[in-house]
């Protein structure tokens, strides 16, 4: 098993490439919890070559939120190295927030590994979303009707 690539915050050269790459992943904006997220107006790390990508938007501070995540290529360590390049950035910020969905059990045990904890059920929230963004599939993961949002939140206490 090969290592976790180096982390970087998105230069202004490669922007437009990541941006475009996260929108053919998620599409553009991401809508969670009612509120958009434009990748434009996002913070983006970019795992070595392209191998990972993290959207992260820092505008409702004091809470950071999680838009997006892509590691390309699994067990390589790649969605915890941006996960950590992330949360080492937000100075000044008490909680990184990112919200999934029922199906995605992965995710849940993911982030859950990684000291977030779940916070808020949004039942049906998925199914009003579907309405704006007709693209969401009605399954997920494991053949689990996609419903309901999760919140899951990470604390960002220093000293």
């Amino acid at each position: 098993m090969s290592s976790a690539p180096d982390i970087r915050r998105v230069s202004s050269a490669d922007r437009d490439a990541a941006i475009a790459r996260l929108t053919a992943e998620w599409g553009d904006p991401v809508r969670v919890r009612g509120e958009t997220y434009a990748f434009s107006e996002c913070e983006i790390f970019i795992a070595g070559d392209f191998e990972g990508l993290a959207a992260v938007s820092l505008r409702d501070r004091p809470i950071a939120e999680l838009v997006a995540i892509n590691a390309f290529e699994r067990g390589r360590g790649i969605g915890t190295a941006l996960i950590r390049a992330a949360v080492e950035s937000l100075q000044g910020f008490e909680t990184f927030r990112l919200t999934t969905t029922n199906d995605n059990l992965d995710a849940l045990r993911f982030y859950q590994r990684r000291g977030f904890r779940l916070a808020v059920l949004r039942p049906g929230a998925v199914d009003a979303t579907r309405k704006l963004k007709p693209t969401i599939p009605p399954l997920g993961d494991y053949g689990i009707p996609i419903r309901d949002e999760i919140d899951l939140v990470l604390g960002l206490s220093r000293g």
